[in-house]
């Protein structure tokens, strides 16, 4: 008998003399949200959380949006940048760099020889200073927000911004593949010394856009 076996035994032997309730609804009396924000202050945490997490936080408009991206772009200096196929054209639409699009065949090799990608969202969370990416057009597959070193990720607020993570799991879709992201990619060995961009991109610039 394996390990797994005799664990689950033990499971269905703690529970047979408690009967099955499959209706029985799930209890979500939790709190949703932790105080009473507007909706301007609600956009001020997140934006102050995420910079907590050392992600670099920007503020636009629509109109500021293209040569906001081309500016951030063009202090990275990347030949070139990878873009979702759903990603609004007119974001990059003042951008110089190569685009390179996601597409299935691509290998991680050559994803690794792209510098910088630009994404949407699907919502981010002011309480944590987390934004969830769900694999929509505008987003790509997950693993164009994980091997690129930069990652600039556009926010549309305030309707994409949500106060805590019961109200962002209201929004997304469990089925789809979900990557919650804060601040850039880090990691701490036993003695703490933090060590960024072992699995993710080293530097994240979220633009909150109105």
């Amino acid at each position: 008998m394996s390990s797994r076996e005799r664990i689950l035994g033990r499971v269905r032997r703690a529970l047979a003399d408690v009967p099955p309730d499959e209706d029985a609804p799930v209890e979500r009396d939790y709190l949703r949200e932790h105080g009473e924000r507007t909706v301007e202050e609600t956009v001020d945490l997140l934006a102050e959380n995420l910079a907590d997490y050392r992600a670099v936080v920007h503020r636009a408009d629509s109109e500021e949006l293209p040569h906001l991206i081309m500016r951030l772009l063009a202090q990275r200096g990347p030949q070139y940048v990878l873009v979702p196929q759903g990603l609004p054209p007119e974001w990059m639409s003042a951008a110089d760099p190569t685009r390179v699009h996601d597409r299935a065949v691509s290998t991680a090799r050559e994803l690794d020889q792209v510098e910088s990608v630009v994404t949407g969202c699907a919502v981010a969370v002011a309480e944590t200073g987390t934004i969830v990416l769900d694999g929509s057009p505008d987003q790509g597959r997950r693993r164009i927000s994980l091997i690129p070193d930069h990652h600039i990720c556009v926010v549309r607020v305030p309707d994409q911004v949500v106060a805590s993570v019961p109200q962002a799991l209201e929004r997304l879709d469990p089925a789809r593949p979900l990557t919650w992201i804060s601040g850039p990619s880090a990691t701490s060995d036993i003695e703490l010394d933090r060590v960024e961009g072992v699995h993710g991109p080293r530097t994240l610039e979220v633009v909150l856009v109105r």
